[in-house]
C-alpha cells in the first residue's frame, strides 16, 4: 500500500468530499468546508485514487508543523468506502510525516498504536418514539416531565444569531470553543443546510436552553449543547434531548451524542437508552510548548 502526501493546495476537493460521502465511516467533520473552518491549511494522506484518505489537521508554531485535533471536531481518521483493517490504519500512522502529533481516529478504525480509547455515545432511532422511550431511565423520565410541568416548550428552527448570542452569553462550568471559528462553523453548516438548531423557552418565551443537531450522513451529531441556570433547574435540555428523539425517531438515523468520558455527562446521555461506542486517540511526543488554548 503506497500512501501519498498531499498538501492542502494539491488536493482534489470534489474527489475528497465524494469519499468521504461514500465512505462507510464518513463524519461530517472530515468533509472540507468542515476542515476549512476548524484546521485551515489541512493537509491529507491518500492512497490509491481517494481510495483511502486521512485528513491531517495541521497547525505550525516557532516553525514547527504539528499535527492536533481541531476544535469542535470529535473524530477524524482513516476514512473509505472499503472496510478498513488495523493494518492499514497503522500504515497512514506510519506514514504521518510530522513528528508530534496528537489525534482522535473514528469508531471504525482500529490500530496498534492506540493511546487510549475515549467514549461516545450512540442511540439506534430506526424505531417508533413508543418503544425508544421505554428505554429511558426513571431519572430521564422524571426530569421531562419536570420540563413539562414548568411549561417548557421547543422552538425548532432557532435562528444561528441567537443562538450564538446565547451560547456565549451563558456562563457555564466548561471552556467553550473559539466564538469565531463557532459562528463560522454554525453560519456555514447553516448554508450548506448542515444543521438544525433548537430552543427550549419558558413561559415568559425566554430562552433556557439550546442545543444544535449537526447533520452527518446518517448521524445526527449532538452540537454546542447549553442550559442556562433556569434552563438547568426546569430539566431543559432533557425535553430537548426527547423531542429530537421523538422527531426523528422511525428513521435511519443514529443519535450521536459526542461522548462523554465525563462520568454526570455519560450518565444523563445514557439516561436516553444510548449504547457505548469507543474511538481510539493516537499520540506522539506532544511537548507543553505545543498545546494551544483555543
Amino acid at each position: 500500500m503506497q500512501i501519498k502526501h498531499y498538501k492542502h493546495s494539491e488536493i482534489d476537493f470534489k474527489k475528497w468530499n465524494a469519499a468521504i460521502d461514500s465512505a462507510i465511516n464518513g463524519l461530517v467533520y472530515a468533509k472540507s468546508w468542515y476542515l476549512d473552518i476548524v484546521s485551515p491549511n489541512w493537509e491529507v494522506l491518500i492512497f490509491g485514487d481517494y481510495e483511502f484518505i486521512m485528513p491531517l489537521p495541521v497547525k505550525n508554531k516557532f516553525g514547527i508543523k504539528y499535527l492536533v485535533q481541531p476544535t469542535l471536531t470529535q473524530q477524524l481518521g482513516v476514512f473509505s468506502r472499503k472496510p478498513i483493517n488495523k493494518k492499514a490504519v497503522d500504515l497512514f500512522i506510519k506514514n504521518i510525516p510530522y513528528f508530534s502529533y496528537e489525534l482522535n481516529l473514528n469508531e471504525q478504525n482500529r490500530t496498534s498504536c492506540v493511546k487510549q480509547n475515549s467514549l461516545n455515545l450512540l442511540l439506534d432511532l430506526s424505531t417508533e418514539f413508543s418503544e425508544l422511550e421505554q428505554s429511558f431511565s426513571k431519572n430521564t423520565i422524571r426530569n421531562i416531565n419536570n420540563a413539562k410541568k414548568n411549561g417548557l416548550t421547543i422552538t425548532e428552527n432557532f435562528s444561528s444569531n441567537e443562538f450564538l448570542d446565547f451560547y456565549f452569553g451563558t456562563e457555564v462550568n466548561f471552556s467553550k470553543p473559539n466564538r469565531l471559528i463557532t459562528e463560522k462553523l454554525i453560519n456555514k453548516a447553516v448554508e450548506n443546510q448542515a444543521i438544525s438548531i433548537f430552543a427550549a423557552k419558558n413561559q415568559n418565551n425566554q430562552v433556557v436552553a439550546a442545543f444544535c443537531l449537526l447533520k452527518s450522513g446518517k448521524r445526527l451529531i449532538n452540537l454546542l449543547p447549553v442550559s442556562n441556570d433556569e434552563g438547568k433547574r426546569t430539566s431543559a435540555m432533557f425535553l430537548l434531548i426527547e423531542n429530537a428523539i421523538e422527531l426523528h425517531s422511525g428513521s435511519n438515523k443514529t443519535l450521536d451524542f459526542e461522548g462523554s468520558m465525563i462520568e454526570g455527562v455519560a450518565r444523563f446521555y445514557k439516561g436516553f437508552g444510548a449504547k457505548e461506542k469507543f474511538y481510539p486517540l493516537i499520540k506522539r511526543f506532544r511537548p507543553n510548548f505545543l498545546i494551544e488554548k483555543l
